[in-house]
């Protein structure tokens, strides 16, 4: 075919292509001056004075209005009203990161301004994953990533309506579809892996040299006799496995996000806690537990960040073990039992101003870190959290070390 008639067949079909895609979306986004096939607005626009341009758009079309760089609409925000509810009363909305194709080439998505949820969803599972399985993972390793998503799915599905609703009515779970299928199938491939993990461990174990906590429950088995071989089972070490990733990752991930959401929005505080920091610790070496007892503003930062997050509300359920008065008022075995961190967390009594950011609430008048027994973030009692030593060296030396 002659190349001057390809050229022109492909020339029409990017300027249908075009005209498709901008009449396709114009119903649906502000009004707007009438942009040209494939140039759209450009020769409507002052480039030597687009805040001009903008201004006389305005006019014609309200403080709303939509042009066209080549073929792809932007929408413009012209005035103190419109921009301030779209950049503060819906700022969630609002908040992503527009394309400067230019700049995203050299930038390739890095920079101060990004989101850490999967490095700091990554660095807690490594911490079990070294704990459990004695070393951990490169963070672009495929069945580390599997893991990761398994996890965060069901971490979101526990927290759902639906999930709740299931919980109330629990013949739900057996008839009818869901996201609990979803949460019961995530967990079968979690115990799947974890098995394949177990068997190597069992195939290469030395009990002279136990390497993780696999190998130690490996050796124990093999130590107790036939009656107490029923609680050392492969497949309970499979549910501790399960739960020891379940319970040991999103908490801490969470609370360290929202951490420094928080010292972002109170850098008075960032820069208290980096002052300790450069006293404390220095400049030449990394953090250790033992600089805490040192840090009583950094150690009452991230208290005060767990009590203002409330991040479980409302704990996990308890339950009676058996027929119990109590205040006067008559239990019976079985019944569940909902405790409210949030009133214990928030009570004025103890913390003066609740719902205000304030590592105050854990210092004392002469600066000194001044323990609260209203402090519950992992509950408390027989079945409080029962990885919280390790969560508070988690947090202590993930934010002091990136600080």
């Amino acid at each position: 075919m002659d190349p001057v008639v390809v050229l022109v067949l492909s020339l029409s079909c990017l300027l249908l292509l075009s005209l498709w895609r901008q009449s396709s979306g114009r119903g649906k986004l502000p009004p707007g001056p009438t942009p040209l096939p494939i140039i759209g607005n450009f020769l409507q626009i002052d480039v030597k004075n687009i805040q001009q341009s903008f201004t006389n758009f305005s006019k014609a079309y309200g403080p709303v209005f939509t042009l066209y760089f080549g073929t792809q609409p932007t929408v413009v925000l012209h005035g103190y009203e419109a921009v301030k509810e779209a950049l503060i009363d819906h700022g969630e909305e609002f908040s992503g990161r527009g394309r400067l194709p230019a700049v995203d080439k050299l930038l390739n998505g890095l920079g101060s301004l990004c989101d850490p949820t999967f490095i700091l969803g990554c660095a807690p599972c490594n911490v079990i994953c070294s704990i459990v399985f004695q070393n951990r993972f490169d963070y672009k390793d495929q069945e580390f990533l599997n893991l990761m998503e398994k996890l965060d799915e069901n971490t979101k599905i526990l927290g759902s309506p639906w999930l709740q609703v299931c919980n109330t009515f629990p013949a739900l779970l057996d008839y009818c579809p869901g996201s609990h299928n979803t949460f019961f199938e995530n967990y079968s491939y979690m115990k799947s892996y974890f098995s394949k993990k177990i068997k190597e461990h069992g195939e290469s174990l030395d009990v002279t040299n136990p390497r993780d906590f696999i190998d130690y429950y490996l050796i124990k088995r093999r130590q107790v006799n036939c009656s107490q071989q029923l609680k050392y089972t492969i497949e309970n070490l499979i549910v501790i496995v399960t739960d020891l990733f379940g319970a040991g990752i999103e908490s801490t991930s969470t609370t360290l996000r929202y951490a420094f959401l928080l010292l972002l929005k109170h850098p008075h505080v960032t820069a208290k806690v980096q002052e300790e920091i450069d006293h404390v610790v220095g400049r030449h070496r990394s953090p250790c537990m033992q600089d805490r007892s040192q840090m009583p503003y950094t150690d009452a930062m991230i208290h005060e960040v767990q009590r203002f997050i409330d991040l479980l509300p409302n704990s996990i359920p308890h339950a009676v073990t058996c027929d119990i008065k109590f205040r006067n008022y008559l239990i019976p075995k079985g019944t569940t039992i909902v405790t409210s961190l949030s009133s214990v967390l928030h009570d004025s009594k103890e913390f003066p101003n609740p719902e205000v950011f304030d590592p105050g609430h854990f210092l004392d008048k002469n600066g000194n870190f001044k323990k609260s027994d209203y402090f519950m973030p992992f509950s408390t009692g027989k079945r409080s959290c029962a990885g919280e030593g390790l969560a508070r060296m988690e947090l202590f030396l993930f934010l002091t070390t990136i600080l």
